[in-house]
């Protein structure tokens, strides 16, 4: 992602990590790397999309990157994947709950959080040679694959909880924690789902503990059973303009696996899962250097916004240490952009 260089995304990363993480795991470590910069380091491969070795390498070339993390040493791709299993999910959902911390103040109001799922590849296979086998044939049986679930809160493109399990499964009944994860991060005002984790159970509990609303589409089964309840008032008077908003959780997923990755790397299913709850972290540290640097919950892209944002924000993004006149884009689209400062 070339928005932001990899020394102000890695010098956010080892913050969040050394807010979370202890220097070393014991007194008896080799005190040679510290864990968050081991932390850091795998953020940067989610970001960028490297494999070990290139992460091994990219860091002996880039003097900058290493007095940033300050490393003495570069570590060998062993060490950062031994760290990588080392972690378990509790770890990055305290990780996770560190990055929102930064993003959402306690006084902020309530939140409108989508939820969805989508399939991750386990591999490197190239997209093109599977397009190409489908071509000529029936191409591949994929009889798993890795599932990342998330809940997303749609106003900040903030994903404020999340898990990852083999697919294919049934989310149904992932919905009711993955909300109550969310909830303890950010107040939640509506809850928006697809068909997917349609149930009266789902609905109830966002209504009753949660004391939010719910809008899913009632369309499990078939549309001559009868149904009751929440379900009842959904095919009655679906909210249509409220599950509109749903659709801004699939251009968080869209912006994830064209500007980072795709893939969930890894032999084993545990190691797919970090990977997958990795990809969300580093998204979310780089959404929180839109918020805490440029203080934009949600930047335009268009010229004439640009402009105005900035001029506006003159002073403001003058604290936090840019000069102004040396902003540049590297997006192709805004390459050559006059914002006249």
């Amino acid at each position: 992602m070339a928005e932001i260089g990899l020394v102000k995304f890695a010098t956010i990363a080892l913050h969040v990590g050394q807010a979370v993480l202890p220097a070393y795991r014991s007194k008896f470590s080799k005190h040679r790397f510290q864990q968050p910069q081991l932390l850091a380091i795998l953020c940067l491969m989610r970001y960028e999309d490297w494999t070990f070795r290139e992460a091994e390498v990219r860091l002996a070339e880039h003097a900058e990157l290493r007095a940033v993390l300050g490393l003495r040493h570069v570590p060998d791709y062993t060490t950062i994947y031994r760290f990588l299993r080392r972690l378990d999910e509790a770890v990055l959902e305290q990780i996770l709950s560190a990055v929102v911390r930064r993003l959402v103040a306690a006084a902020d109001c309530q939140a409108t959080v989508a939820v969805d799922a989508t399939g991750l590849a386990p591999g490197a296979i190239s997209t093109f040679f599977v397009k190409r086998a489908k071509d000529r044939g029936e191409g591949f049986t994929w009889r798993h694959w890795l599932k990342w679930t998330m809940a997303v809160d749609v106003d900040r493109q903030l994903i404020v909880a999340q898990t990852a399990r083999r697919g294919p499964t049934n989310d149904g009944a992932i919905l009711r924690p993955l909300v109550d994860a969310a909830h303890q991060r950010v107040p939640i005002a509506l809850v928006l789902a697809d068909a997917e984790f349609d149930s009266e159970r789902n609905h109830q509990h966002i209504r009753q503990t949660l004391q939010a609303q719910s809008v899913i589409p009632a369309k499990r089964g078939s549309p001559k059973w009868q149904v009751h309840g929440v379900r009842a008032q959904m095919r009655q008077a679906f909210p249509v303009a409220l599950y509109r908003q749903r659709a801004l959780i699939e251009s968080l997923i869209s912006a994830v696996k064209r500007k980072l990755s795709a893939r969930a790397p890894g032999r084993s299913l545990e190691t797919q899962c970090l990977q997958a709850l990795l990809l969300g972290i580093a998204y979310n540290i780089y959404r929180l250097w839109l918020f805490a640097w440029l203080g934009v919950p949600r930047m335009s892209t268009e010229p004439d916004d640009l402009k105005l944002f900035v001029n506006r924000n003159r002073d403001f993004i003058a604290t936090r240490g840019f000069n102004i006149s040396q902003i540049t884009f590297r997006n192709t689209a805004l390459r050559g952009i006059e914002l006249n400062f």
